[in-house]
């Protein structure tokens, strides 16, 4: 027996059809048919068109009466369709007066802003037929993938190390020895190398539909793509290309089993989410969707109908409209229940923070509306608090507790160090302490602690280059950052020389030292823990090619950078108190300070006095942290071009230091630390850092050891 509203009224072509729900927006599939519904405020008319699959021409047009109309949206349900072949898109019809904002064609095809699949590109690199008036299509999928009990880890976000990927990157190169290079499917094929190494969550750069060919040029031979993908098409669809299986129109499945892989082996994936812009652009961009559905309501715009461009690509969404931030609000709950994922990073947060009128806001109703989602209730949420409209909120985002950040002020100040800026350690202690000053109400874990990023230089080119080296971007080197806090070591690139090489290997160490013991989230560039380049560029958004592909022939080379940074994650997963969630330096039932931090001679320092040569004390109380033994970390650094010379602080009766590492090289796996010979001091030599380590002696009193320093 049919239910009366299911049952057709009009028939168009053999197509039966009639009014539909208005919810949820796009194409969802019913019982014998699939029900479409579209918002738009302004337009006046509607069509829905059906496509075979390849076919220029629509096998049928279907014009939206005014009774399926409800309020401002669209909605009909169209039964007899081939789920798996069809292909749609919208018509909208109304006045076209750009000046004023309103940019409706009925001639132009859109595509449905809730589209769950995107036709058009499913193989990388394959351009779009630039004759096909409509490339982007709508294509309905089967939620019916078999999750066997899997969904989202909701690891305490304390307890993350965060690993920032591409997904074609990380194994296009032909050394990753991948079967399925650039795909979801290939990162699958990685997850015991990311075991391996310790990282438990892995960041992708975007992966909603997005056109590789937006804005493609030649450059010396070169074809430069949007590599990237900060351009989304779709927000609700996964880029076909990235899956081996997209060919066959399979995308979403393929990422859905790169997820349950992932979780079962204890990695959380978070995304890289675009919702600042999209990939129509400003005046001269394309109208793919948006733009023809209701241009004002989705964009931020002039007084004479242009783009306002906080985002630095030609438009800015209107977030924090009602219907723009249920879209939002919409497509991240998707992305959790259909997806299991497990977090979002916001790419320039700070637009979703201004309001009509393009000012910040106090409390801004999106970002409090996805605080307090009862969906996202678990999901993590994390912010890149700056726009490219000179609004930089790091300690200051809106979070109600919720939201963590990138903080670009941890990258900077780490780098100046490094590089030997003394008159930055006062801030120094403050973000290895967590950025209590930015954070002090929130917690440490709201910092996202990192030093490298897509954005800029990898590691290794952070201490191998003075300047940015951008020309293959055919922009005469005018693009990318200028402000990188770099050092080439004392040659600019490559070199064959000895000591600089052995010095970038230290700089490196320093690095990932510094961050792995520091409070606060560590993100790693994917990569740069076995020295992997990009050979001086900074921006390589539109490098397809071995500029931003992963050479794991250097993984082969430094296996013992590897090492050390495995090492250094396997201490970090080992004692909490190096993920401690609330600020604390009083004395524990150690009897020390939890955090504290030292001159060569330790408990007597000046916290604001430069300096290039320090250290600091981690105790670790075995009753508040729930681990076997009390446990004492000692962390030296010295940024200094000279040697240095510290003493160690006392221990309690039965405690003795240890060495776990030094970044001249040495790594000692958990439970064989090196016991120091001379107990009371420690030589760091020019730019050097050590990691030590005290347990109480074995109960005869062993504890061979040999000289290390």
């Amino acid at each position: 027996m049919r239910l009366i509203d299911t049952y057709p009224t009009n028939t168009i072509k053999g197509l039966k059809y009639r009014i539909g729900r208005i919810l949820p927006f796009g194409a969802t599939l019913m019982d014998g048919g699939v029900n479409f519904s579209v918002f738009s405020k302004e337009s006046t008319g509607c069509t829905l068109l059906l496509y075979n699959p390849g076919e220029m021409e629509p096998f049928v047009e279907i014009p939206f009466p005014d009774s399926f109309r409800i309020g401002n949206v669209y909605t009909m349900l169209v039964f007899g369709l081939a789920i798996d072949t069809v292909e749609y898109g919208y018509r909208f019809d109304g006045i076209n007066r750009p000046e004023e904002g309103l940019c409706f064609d009925k001639d132009q095809i859109l595509l449905d802003p809730y589209a769950k699949a995107v036709t058009g590109q499913s193989t990388w690199g394959v351009r779009p037929d630039p004759e096909n008036p409509f490339p982007h299509r709508g294509q309905f999928i089967r939620e019916d993938y078999i999750w066997e009990g899997d969904k989202p880890l909701e690891t305490p976000i304390e307890d993350l190390v965060i690993y920032e990927m591409h997904v074609r990157g990380f194994t296009q190169d032909p050394s990753s020895g991948v079967k399925y290079r650039g795909t979801f499917a290939g990162i699958v094929e990685k997850i015991p190398y990311l075991k391996a190494l310790g990282v438990n969550c892995i960041e992708l750069m975007p992966v909603f539909s997005f056109d590789e060919f937006e804005n493609a040029r030649e450059v010396n031979g070169r074809t430069l793509v949007n590599y990237w993908g900060y351009s989304t098409v779709c927000f609700f669809s996964p880029k076909a290309g990235y899956a081996a299986s997209g060919p066959f129109c399979m995308e979403a499945d393929e990422l859905k089993n790169l997820v349950k892989k992932l979780h079962e082996n204890g990695i959380e994936i978070i995304l890289d989410v675009v919702f600042n812009h999209t990939a129509e652009g400003g005046e001269g961009g394309p109208v793919l969707s948006y733009k023809g559905i209701d241009n004002r309501t989705y964009y931020l715009l002039t007084p004479d109908g242009g783009y306002v461009n906080y985002s630095g690509c030609g438009n800015t969404m209107n977030c924090n409209n009602p219907v723009v931030r249920s879209h939002i609000l919409d497509c991240l709950r998707y992305w959790v229940a259909a997806y299991h994922i497990d977090g979002f990073r916001f790419d320039l947060a700070s637009i979703l923070t201004r309001d009509e009128d393009g000012n910040p806001m106090i409390s801004p109703p999106l970002i409090d509306s996805l605080a307090h989602d009862a969906v996202l209730g678990r999901t993590k949420l994390i912010a890149e608090a700056w726009d490219a409209g000179g609004l930089y909120q790091v300690g200051n985002f809106p979070s109600w507790n919720r939201w963590s950040e990138w903080n670009g002020k941890y990258r900077d100040c780490m780098r100046r160090f490094i590089k030997g800026d003394a008159s930055c350690a006062p801030e120094l202690y403050l973000r290895i302490d967590g950025s209590a000053d930015l954070y002090s109400s929130q917690g440490p874990n709201t910092s996202i602690n990192f030093i490298t990023c897509h954005d800029g230089f990898t590691m290794y080119d952070l201490v191998s280059y003075n300047e940015k080296h951008n020309l293959a971007n055919g922009e005469d080197n005018r693009d990318g950052s200028d402000d990188n806090n770099s050092w080439n070591c004392g040659v600019e690139g490559e070199t064959d020389d000895p000591v600089i090489l052995a010095l970038r290997q230290r700089q490196i160490r320093n690095f990932f030292t510094l961050l792995l013991t520091s409070r606060g989230v560590p993100m790693i560039l994917s990569g740069d823990e076995f020295a992997n380049t990009q050979f001086g560029n900074n921006n390589s958004y539109c490098q397809d090619n071995e500029i931003s592909w992963l050479n794991w022939e250097q993984y082969r080379e430094n296996r013992a950078l590897f090492q050390y940074v495995r090492t250094l994650l396997a201490l970090r997963t080992a004692h909490p108190v190096l993920r401690a969630p609330r600020f604390d330096q009083e004395q524990n039932g150690t009897g020390y300070p939890e955090l504290s931090f030292h001159g060569p001679e330790p408990w007597a320092f000046d916290l604001s006095a430069p300096t290039l040569s320090f250290a600091y004390l981690y105790a670790e109380d075995h009753t508040k942290y729930g681990t076997d033994s009390d446990c004492f970390l000692y962390i030296m650094v010295n940024a200094h071009w000279e040697e240095h010379n510290f003493s160690l602080p006392d221990l309690p009766e039965g405690c003795s230091w240890s060495i776990v590492c030094h970044s001249k090289g040495l790594t000692c796996p958990a439970g064989m630390e090196q016991p120091l010979i001379v107990p009371t001091r420690f030589t760091l030599g020019p730019r050097e850092s050590a990691v030590l380590i005290s347990r109480k002696n074995n109960d005869d009193g062993s504890a061979a050891g040999r000289r290390v320093q």
